[in-house]
């Protein structure tokens, strides 16, 4: 290991770190060679880290001129081999659309960390929370693919998870995203780094393909699984005679079956889903009241449950670590036996609420406990677990 990459890690041990910066060393560990940003509360200081962080261990950290040129910038880095990864927030992830669908087209690797805050639009209260950009992020530009979007709860997790994506972009060739927020960015939290053999062990590194007769994904006529090879990296053999933004077979060249086209690009996450999908049951043994939280609002909702046991209310957590793809399954299993389900979210229309209704096929009712630019307190939850037990 070069004395430049062995800068990525830093010493085994624990340290006190802001959000947005154990996301920028999660990321370094990761591998990141290349990040492209634009400086907007309340992730920047993503950017000012790897600013001085990246060109030690070898990397390149490139300020441009603007949001679009800087998912651009990301892709580019991306076709000709580098781990790449962007940050932003609500804003600047609204000018990116159009280059994250065209990356999920081409199947092109990469990790989108977005800090959110309080929208719609440019202005408000930008160092306030709101988990606006769940459901955007689901379809994130137009035509149909599917993403992954990963829900820390604290400082330790966006260092893990943050790794977890990069495994997963380099796996699965999709869009990851980490969803943070303005609280978690700016909280500063104790967080423990592991040995570096132990994190390097974990990783899936880009390689150059050995098997040049497949490019993009397919389904196996023959065994019905959908193939994802290796990226074709810019400047090999491997790289296809054809890279086309349009509906296209493995090899790159155009196919008039759209239809079988967005079957892979969905499926070959969705057929996953037990390797992708990670979720944290708490006290639902026998519990009668399930909440299903993710991000911030889990940490109110683990306190609320522990109090409310000490009354007697058989409540337990379920929590989504994986809010995309939805672990649909997983859902109808917990809230299977519950008489009443309750969803505290950082947005107003209950974004997870919506899919917990599609998917429960009961006549459970849902409580949801909104908030919008503040976090939950365990009294806001622990209010509706005493009504409800009633």
């Amino acid at each position: 290991m070069s004395d430049k990459n062995a800068k990525r890690y830093l010493p085994e041990g624990k340290y006190v770190m802001m959000g947005n910066v154990a996301m920028a060393e999660g990321a370094l560990a990761a591998g990141l060679d290349f990040f492209g940003g634009y400086p907007i509360t309340p992730s920047t200081e993503v950017i000012e880290y790897l600013a001085k962080r990246l060109p030690e261990v070898g990397g390149c950290c490139l300020q441009m001129e603007d949001e679009l040129a800087s998912i651009n910038a990301v892709m580019g880095a991306s076709l000709v081999g580098a781990k790449a990864m962007t940050a932003t927030s609500g804003p600047g992830l609204s000018l990116m659309v159009e280059t994250i669908s065209m990356a999920a087209n081409l199947e092109i690797p990469f990790v989108f960390c977005d800090v959110q805050r309080v929208g719609p639009g440019s202005h408000g209260p930008v160092t306030a929370p709101h988990h606006n950009d769940l459901g955007l992020i689901r379809f994130a530009g137009h035509g149909e693919f599917q993403v992954i979007a990963l829900a820390p709860m604290n400082c330790q997790e966006l260092y893990d998870l943050t790794i977890t994506a990069f495994n997963f972009a380099e796996t699965y060739r999709c869009p990851v995203f980490i969803l943070s927020d303005a609280y978690l960015g700016h909280l500063h939290e104790p967080i423990y780094i592991p040995p570096k053999e132990e994190i390097i062990k974990k990783l899936i590194n880009r390689e150059v393909p050995k098997d040049d007769s497949k490019m993009y994904s397919y389904k196996n006529d023959e065994s019905g699984k959908y193939i994802i090879p290796k990226p074709p990296i810019v400047g090999t053999d491997h790289f296809p005679l054809a890279s086309l933004q349009l509906p296209h077979n493995n090899l790159g060249f155009p196919i008039s079956n759209a239809l079988m086209f967005m079957e892979v690009l969905i499926e070959k996450v969705i057929s996953n889903i037990d390797k992708i999908s990670m979720t944290e049951e708490y006290r639902l043994e026998d519990a009668d009241i399930v909440i299903i939280a993710y991000g911030l609002p889990v940490r109110a909702s683990y306190r609320a449950v522990d109090i409310a046991r000490e009354n007697g209310i058989k409540v337990g957590v379920f929590r989504l670590i994986t809010v995309w793809p939805f672990p649909d399954e997983k859902v109808k299993h917990v809230v299977k036996g519950a008489k009443t389900i309750v969803i505290p979210e950082l947005n107003y229309t209950g974004i997870i609420a919506e899919q917990v209704e599609r998917v429960k096929k009961l006549e459970t009712p849902i409580i949801k406990i909104p908030k919008v630019g503040e976090i939950h307190h365990p009294d806001d939850i622990l209010n509706i677990l005493k009504e409800v037990s009633k």
